[in-house]
């Protein structure tokens, strides 16, 4: 039922109009969370800065109303996997905690705190097997050879070690998975990302993640910048400013785009890459990877609402109803009326 429904969305609609993210971006460039939603469900109005001001910083499982069926089954994983996520961090009881839990601990945490290798590694084993403490020592046996300075370490990354963008198929959800990555040496500009500045923190490199809107690159010092999914490639401002200009068209450009950015933005932007995937491709899938999507801090309000209609359009019908319903108690006025509307329709459907 999923992807018949999917299929119902016209071509026309995935287009999007985000100016940061133009429709004419490259294959090889990433999308937006904000465009990866709304290009899936087009028909959303845009609530607006004023109705999602004061609270972007609230946590989506107390206020988005989510099913309370788990987003993975144990048989997926492996048995145990609270067992085997808990071996990274012995503070966590391991007894009860399953990726979803996991995750959700995780992005709890102060921004700083995140493990960024284990949280990514726990997207991934929503979808297949992932032994999370043997990735996690990959990544340490990749660090034992790697050398001390940003220049050297993305030569020996992404030189040396071979890992490179994939530019034949961008849209392989497995680009977006950390273990394939480091089984293919194949991905994404971000989990590309994800690798440099995991072995960069397991040396002692102070390296950040750059959100660039279409293409996410490493920050070293100040005006350094590399892209690893074109070999490693250093870059000055102005490298940066070409990049961006030749995949986004005629967005205007401005240095804002090379700030750092958290692990919350980088989970984030990692699940939206992996919605946009699943979607065109195997849409029963990004039903968890939009719920995993919501457990991320600083999902705004326009967003939640594009994530339910989302959740609709791929046939779950009464979670997308609740999730509207927690959205309208947060509303005023004929926003609320239209949000309270679109659930009792949805709730219609289940029925």
């Amino acid at each position: 039922m999923a992807g018949e429904l999917f299929s119902q969305l016209e071509a026309r609609r995935l287009g999007g109009d985000d100016p940061m993210h133009h429709s004419c971006l490259f294959e090889h460039d990433e999308v937006s969370i904000h465009r990866a939603l709304h290009e899936a469900v087009a028909d959303f109005e845009d609530l607006g800065q004023r109705e999602g001001a004061g609270r972007v910083g609230e946590h989506i499982d107390d206020r988005f109303a989510l099913r309370r069926e788990p987003l993975v089954h144990a048989s997926k994983t492996g048995g145990d996997v609270g067992a085997q996520v808990g071996c990274h961090d012995a503070s966590v009881p391991s007894h009860s905690m399953d990726p979803t839990e996991r995750f959700t601990e995780l992005v709890r945490r102060a921004e700083r705190e995140v493990p960024l290798d284990e949280a990514t590694l726990l997207i991934a084993a929503h979808h297949h097997d992932v032994d999370i403490p043997e990735q996690l020592h990959r990544l340490d046996d990749i660090a034992s050879g790697a050398p001390h300075a940003p220049d050297a370490l993305a030569t020996y990354l992404f030189v040396e070690r071979g890992f490179i963008g994939n530019t034949v198929d961008y849209g392989d959800p497995r680009n977006s998975f950390l273990d394939e990555v480091l089984d293919r040496r194949l991905g994404l500009p971000i989990t590309l990302s994800v690798l440099m500045l995991e072995v960069g923190r397991r040396v002692g490199l102070d390296l950040d993640g750059v959100g660039m809107p279409g293409h996410f690159l490493v920050g070293a010092a100040a005006g350094v910048f590399f892209d690893p999914f074109h070999g490693g490639e250093r870059l000055d401002e102005g490298g940066c400013r070409d990049r961006f200009e030749s995949t986004q068209g005629d967005a205007a450009f401005v240095p804002a785009f090379l700030e750092p950015v958290g692990s919350h933005a980088i989970l984030g932007r990692i699940l939206a890459n992996l919605v946009r995937s699943f979607v065109t491709r195997d849409p029963a899938n990004a039903v968890w990877a939009v719920r995993l999507r919501l457990r991320v801090p600083g999902v705004s309000v326009a967003e939640r609402r594009q994530a339910a209609a989302l959740l609709g359009t791929l046939g779950q019908f009464e979670e997308a109803a609740e999730a509207l319903a927690a959205i309208a108690e947060q509303l005023d006025g004929a926003t609320a009326s239209r949000v309270e509307r679109d659930a009792a329709a949805y709730r219609a459907r289940a029925n």
